[in-house]
């Protein structure tokens, strides 16, 4: 609950950490590279490292493993991993990915904010907050103009999908993506 688009805006500003260079350096350090010869071995990486974070959240509602953080925030610019890690929630989990998608949205450095704020505005949106999901857009498209899942998603909020209907689209595709990832 926020008092005015002043304050959701804030709740999803970036802190001054993430234009650290030092920060920036690690978060590219993991990124991955489409043509990387061990491509699939990184994506897997980036996959268990969004399980390993995300269960920091669920027993504790944060990590200050910043080597963790800087490598999901660099391993989602994989179109894969990302993908994957739209599917990881459930109802359980939901506030965990929730609170941890939105503190990675606050300290990922400029050019990997379009991946992170996409996942948070995709969790937003299924937990009724269609005000956030589209603030956390804007901060997608304001890092990366052309990112074809705030594209998709700013499509799809608009156009009045029920957040159940992209729950279930969202569970279905995601085995998929496990497969892809795993094997």
């Amino acid at each position: 609950p926020f008092l005015d688009s002043e304050g959701l805006t804030h709740s999803i500003s970036p802190t001054l950490f993430s234009k650290d260079i030092n920060w920036n350096a690690q978060v590219i350090s993991f990124r991955i590279e489409p043509e990387a010869s061990n491509l699939n071995e990184l994506q897997r990486d980036g996959a268990e490292s969004v399980l390993l974070l995300a269960d920091f959240y669920m027993q504790n509602g944060f990590c200050k493993d910043y080597d963790l953080i800087a490598r999901v925030l660099g391993r989602l610019t994989d179109v894969q991993v990302r993908d994957y890690a739209l599917g990881c929630h459930d109802e359980k989990s939901l506030n965990a990915y929730w609170a941890m998608w939105r503190d990675l949205l606050r300290i990922a450095p400029p050019k990997f904010v379009a991946p992170v704020a996409s996942l948070f505005a995709a969790i937003a949106y299924e937990n009724g907050e269609g005000a956030l999901a589209q603030r956390a857009l804007d901060r997608a498209i304001e890092d990366e103009p052309e990112y074809s899942l705030a594209r998709l998603l700013r499509r799809v909020f608009s156009s009045g999908w029920p957040p159940s209907g992209f729950a279930q689209l969202r569970a279905e595709l995601h085995p998929r993506v496990t497969q892809t990832i795993f094997g």
